[in-house]
C-alpha cells in the first residue's frame, strides 16, 4: 500500500491551479491588456478542465489502469504548464489552464482510487484545502519573485509524486470501450454550466439543450461514461448537488474575499494575502478530523451540520473584513469536509464495479463549484 502522504502529493497541487491566481488576475489582466472578468476565463478554464477531466479519468482509469491514468495525467500537465509559462495570451493561457486542468484531474482520481481508508480520504481532500489555503500567498510571493505566469503553473509539483506512484500503481484495467460520444457531451453541460455566469440566457438555454443531450445518451447507452445505475440513484444526486453547493459558496467566497476586505478595511494585497492563510489552512486541516469522524456520526446530523456551515459562511460574508475571514474558514472547513464525506456516501450507493465511475462524477460535480464561484465572485465584486 502506498504511503498516504505520497496520495496528498499527487493530489493536492491541483489546488495551486484553483487558488493561486486568487491575487494575481488584476496583474495577469494588466499585463495582458484586458478587463479582470476576462483574465477570469483562465481560471473558468482551470475549473472547466477539472470538472470535465475527473469522469473522464475515471473512465481511462476504469478501462486502461492507474499507470496508464498517471502517465497521461502527467503528459497533460506539462503541455499546458509548458504554455502557460511561456505564451502571453489570453487565449492560449485559457486553453492550456483547461489542458492541464484535465491532467490534475486525473491525478486527484487516481490518488483516490488508492485510497482505502476514510483517513486516508481524508488526507487527501484535507490536503486539497490546506494546499488551496496556502495558494493566494504562495502564487502572489512566486508572482512578484519570478512572474505571475510561473504562479499559474504550480500544479506541475504533482509529478514528484509519480514516480513513487508509478510503483504502486495497478497497470492493467478491465480493457473497456471508452464511450467518446458521452464523453462529449458532458464536455459540452460542462461549458454550457460555466458559460452560465457570463452569458445566463444563452447559458441557461445551452445548459437545457446539455442535460436533454446527457438523458438520451444515458438511455442509449445506460452502461456509458454516464452509467444509469449510477444516476439514477436518489442518494448520489444529493451528494453530488450538495456538494456543487458548498464548492460554489467556498471558491466565491475565496475569490469575493480580496474585494470585500479592500471595501471594508482598505487593507493591502499583501496584507489580504496573509489574513486569508489562517482560515484556509485552518479550515482544511480540521476537516481532516470531520471526515475522520463521520464514520462515528450518522448521516442525518452530518448533511445538517454540513448545510448550517454553508448558511453560516454566506452570512458572516455581509459582514466587516474579520467577519468575512470567518466567512470563508466556515466555507473552507465545509467544502473540504464535504468532499470527503459526501464522495464515500456517493460510492457507497452504488454498485462496487461503479465505484471509479461514481467518483469521478461526484468529484465532477463537486469541483463544478470552482468553475462557477470565481466567476460568480468577480461579476458580482466589479
Amino acid at each position: 500500500m502506498i504511503r498516504t502522504g505520497w496520495l496528498g502529493l499527487l493530489a493536492g497541487p491541483m489546488s495551486f491551479g484553483m487558488a493561486a491566481p486568487t491575487l494575481l488576475l488584476p496583474v495577469a489582466a494588466g499585463q495582458l491588456g484586458v478587463s479582470v472578468a476576462a483574465a477570469t476565463w483562465i481560471v473558468t478554464m482551470f475549473g472547466w478542465g477539472i470538472t470535465v477531466g475527473t469522469p473522464l479519468a475515471a473512465a481511462v482509469l476504469a478501462a486502461r489502469g492507474q499507470r496508464s491514468t498517471v502517465l497521461l495525467a502527467s503528459g497533460f500537465i506539462v503541455a499546458g504548464s509548458v504554455v502557460l509559462l511561456t505564451v502571453p495570451s489570453l487565449a492560449a493561457l485559457a486553453t492550456a489552464s483547461a489542458v492541464q486542468a484535465l491532467g490534475s484531474a486525473a491525478m486527484l482520481v487516481v490518488a483516490m482510487d488508492l485510497a482505502t481508508t476514510p483517513a486516508q480520504m481524508g488526507v487527501i481532500t484535507s490536503g486539497l484545502a490546506v494546499v488551496g489555503a496556502t495558494g493566494p500567498v504562495v502564487g502572489s510571493l512566486i508572482g512578484s519573485a519570478v512572474s505571475w505566469q510561473a504562479a499559474f503553473a504550480l500544479p506541475l509539483l504533482s509529478l514528484l509524486a509519480v514516480p513513487v506512484v508509478l510503483r504502486s500503481a495497478r497497470a492493467r484495467g478491465a480493457d473497456t470501450a471508452f464511450d467518446v460520444l458521452g464523453a462529449a457531451v458532458l464536455a459540452v453541460l460542462v461549458g454550457a454550466v460555466v458559460l452560465l455566469p457570463h452569458q445566463p440566457l444563452w447559458g441557461g438555454l445551452a445548459v437545457v439543450l446539455g442535460l436533454l443531450a446527457l438523458l438520451w445518451r444515458v438511455r442509449v447507452q445506460p452502461s456509458g461514461l454516464v452509467p444509469a445505475e449510477v444516476v439514477r440513484r436518489p442518494r448520489f444526486l444529493l451528494a453530488s448537488a450538495l456538494a456543487t453547493v458548498f464548492a460554489v459558496i467556498n471558491f466565491g467566497l475565496i475569490y469575493a474575499a480580496p474585494a470585500l476586505i479592500t471595501a471594508r478595511a482598505g487593507w493591502s494585497t499583501a496584507s489580504i494575502g496573509s489574513a486569508l492563510l489562517w482560515p484556509l489552512l485552518l479550515g482544511g486541516a480540521l476537516s481532516w478530523l470531520v471526515v475522520a469522524a463521520s464514520a462515528r456520526i450518522g448521516s442525518g446530523p452530518m448533511t445538517v451540520l454540513l448545510l448550517a456551515g454553508g448558511a453560516l459562511a454566506l452570512v458572516l460574508s455581509t459582514g466587516s473584513a474579520l467577519l468575512v475571514l470567518l466567512g470563508v474558514f466556515a466555507g473552507s472547513i465545509t467544502a473540504a469536509s464535504g468532499q470527503g464525506i459526501l464522495g464515500m456516501r456517493a460510492a457507497a450507493t452504488v454498485p462496487e464495479h461503479h465505484r471509479n465511475t461514481a467518483l469521478g462524477l461526484f468529484n465532477s460535480c463537486y469541483l463544478l463549484g470552482f468553475a462557477i464561484g470565481p466567476a460568480l465572485a468577480t461579476l458580482l465584486t466589479t
